[in-house]
């Protein structure tokens, strides 16, 4: 587990709370903290708890996943899109319900390449066919 980068990790929550157009206390209200609370997390001088960070996530409307990377909780995975997701929800050409549709569009394909495929081996190559049918 890395180690929790509070500094930075309240730096973005900031970041996206005014993208978000979320005032202090907005966000504090609807992801159920204290607004001197989410101050302090802002500022780098509490540690949340991943409960509380899924919380705040759910609030932006953002994934958990991307706030635990941030925190240092999670290891980012193989480019997981956090720079696309982010670079959407900064967006100030598009409204709110326009950038949730096109990370469900996204998160769509992300779950559809992420099937497996029917006769594939797990380095990805094709697999034969060596069943033969009864006639």
């Amino acid at each position: 587990m890395a180690s929790l980068n509070v500094g930075s990790l309240g730096e973005y929550i900031r970041e996206q709370r005014r993208n978000a157009q979320y005032s202090l206390r907005q966000l504090a209200e609807a992801a159920g903290v204290s607004n001197p609370y989410l101050s302090q997390i802002e500022r780098g001088l509490r540690k949340p708890s991943a409960e509380i960070l899924q919380q705040i996530a759910k609030a932006l409307r953002i994934s958990a996943e991307t706030l635990y990377v941030q925190a240092g909780i999670l290891e980012e995975r193989r480019g997981e899109g956090l720079e696309l997701r982010a670079s959407i929800l900064a967006d100030p050409l598009i409204n709110e319900q326009q950038k949730q549709a096109l990370l469900a569009v996204y998160d769509a394909f992300l779950k559809e390449n992420a099937a497996p495929v029917p006769g594939a081996t797990t380095d990805g190559s094709a697999t034969q066919n060596t069943h033969r049918e009864d006639r």
